[in-house]
């Protein structure tokens, strides 16, 4: 079967990566730039190292710092705004998740015009979107390297998934030095996030050899150094290798899909204003019990097993259980809440309609099985109960 590999054209990596932006700069020819980031960035001073950077290399540039968790469809159109009245051939993009997809929903709207709900789904966009570069902050959503970008629809109160390789970013910056300030609950957070990106890309419809590379790889690098980054963020090794593993767990998930986990969390996230990272980690292994009924999912946990450095001679009736209990037992040594009850927000009775709204998610239709909606439910309340 033929097969479409995105991938981003630049990326630097490790501490000081930063400086190896501006010749790249110089050489796109680059002179006006909008910097995107969210207040925290911009006043602890890492806006203006980029700044620094992007003057250097002598392009003039202005700040949008209005960037929220969960970036909404307003946040995007202030974005659009601020970037039209300068006429920027460029959007820098600092932080995570948030802040990288509010430029790609920018990008995609400066380049093809329209309103950002247009773009909803796949390939919905004309052409390749305003250039982008991506210096990542957090070691987890992967939004650097891939060819999705969430945005919340607060009318409906859900996360609008968007899946488009025109989005993809020019050049992606993973410099530790604008990691090593995460404090330890966003580490566990975004490195969770990470995780659940290679096992649903292993998972997958569409997994194949080379997503499977990633993916598996990134499950162990994971493993290995998650603990290490949340006990200490001052520990360059775990530092620099969640950021190669959240980039190669981008670049599976980005490439094959991802699955019901993430379906559900937009639905949840989006509904109740929550961090993205925690609702999949909580979610992840509640998923994983449901999908354990596929004959596929059910071998290739033996395959994630192995990544995670679980006994080897798991056969297929145990590796899923085995699995489980493993991704249930490291989210809460990294302090994640066991439940969806610990969230506080969360109301059962809101269950069906985030059924509703996971089942419509872009994300669903790679989940190697296609759950009902009171499958959906009690996955939730599963969740919910503990």
């Amino acid at each position: 079967m033929a097969e479409r590999i995105n991938a981003v054209k630049t990326s630097f990596f490790g501490k000081g990566a930063i400086r190896l932006l501006g010749p790249e700069l110089q050489k796109m020819g680059i002179r006006r730039a909008l910097l995107v980031t969210d207040r925290f960035l911009y006043d602890s001073g890492a806006a203006a190292r980029v700044g620094q950077v992007l003057s250097e290399a002598g392009v003039e540039y202005a700040v949008y710092y209005n960037v929220q968790p969960n970036p909404t469809v307003q946040v995007v159109n202030d974005c659009i705004r601020a970037a039209r009245t300068l006429s920027v051939q460029l959007l820098v993009a600092l932080g995570g998740g948030s802040a990288i997809d509010t430029a790609k929903a920018a990008s995609i709207v400066l380049a093809c015009g329209g309103s950002v709900e247009d773009y909803e789904g796949e390939n919905k966009s004309s052409k390749p979107g305003l250039p982008i570069v991506a210096v990542n902050t957090t070691a987890g959503t992967g939004s650097e390297c891939t060819s999705f970008y969430i945005v919340t629809d607060p009318v409906r109160h859900s996360k609008m998934a968007m899946v488009d390789p025109n989005c993809m970013v020019s050049i992606a910056v993973n410099d530790t030095d604008f990691m090593s300030s995460m404090p330890p609950k966003l580490t566990a957070a975004t490195g969770m996030d990470a995780l659940t990106h290679a096992i649903e890309a292993a998972l997958s419809k569409n997994a194949s050899p080379i997503t499977d590379k990633d993916a598996y790889w990134a499950m162990t690098a994971i493993v290995q150094n998650l603990p290490r980054a949340v006990a200490n963020g001052k520990d360059e090794e775990a530092r620099t290798m969640m950021a190669y593993a959240e980039n190669v767990a981008g670049m599976a998930f980005s490439n094959a899909g991802l699955g019901m986990v993430h379906a559900m969390a937009h639905a949840l996230g989006g509904h109740y204003n929550l961090p993205h990272g925690v609702c999949n980690a909580v979610l992840l292994p509640y998923v994983l019990a449901f999908n354990s009924r596929s004959p596929v999912c059910r071998q290739r946990f033996v395959s994630i097993a192995g990544a995670m450095g679980l006994p080897a001679n798991l056969g297929e009736a145990h590796a899923a259980e085995t699995v489980i209990q493993f991704v249930k037992q490291l989210s809460g040594s990294v302090g994640i809440p066991a439940t969806l009850a610990q969230l506080n927000k969360v109301d059962p009775a809101d269950f069906g309609t985030l059924a509703d709204l996971a089942l419509r998610d872009t994300c669903m239709t790679t989940n190697q099985l296609t759950p009902t909606r009171q499958e959906v439910i009690a996955v939730y309340t599963a969740a919910f109960r503990g």
